[in-house]
């Protein structure tokens, strides 16, 4: 990767956790991050289960099977209008199907067994 090291992605309460991001997610995340032209800071990437039962708790919902869970997703810090602009579309420039949009992030997910989709958090 160019722009990323795998211990970006790890999971909080596993270092080392990023290599199981998948290669084609890094890959494409990868080619966003070069189409964009402005830093992608990764809040969330692989996550394990119990750092995702956690985040899920603090967010007092269910947990859900997130993709994270599996290495398709990640979520990018963006902090204005102008910031999400640039990293959504050059996310759907490169491929990714499924994303997220929140205040502070957004959700890049390519998982294989899911449909696209768009959502607001």
């Amino acid at each position: 990767m160019k722009y990323f090291t795998l211990q970006e992605f790890d999971s909080p309460d596993k270092p080392g956790s990023g290599k199981n991001m998948d290669k084609d997610f890094l890959e494409m995340i990868d080619c966003a991050r070069e189409e964009a032209q402005i830093p992608f800071k990764i809040n969330s990437g692989f996550r394990t289960e119990a750092k995702n039962k956690e985040i899920y708790r603090l967010l007092k919902k269910t947990p859900v099977k997130s993709s994270h869970l599996k290495g398709y997703a990640a979520d990018i810090r963006c902090n204005d209008s102008h910031q999400r602009s640039i990293i959504v579309r050059a996310l759907i420039n490169v491929g990714f199907t499924r994303l997220g949009i929140s205040a502070t992030f957004i959700h890049a997910d390519n998982d294989p067994n899911k449909a696209d989709a768009i959502w607001l958090y």
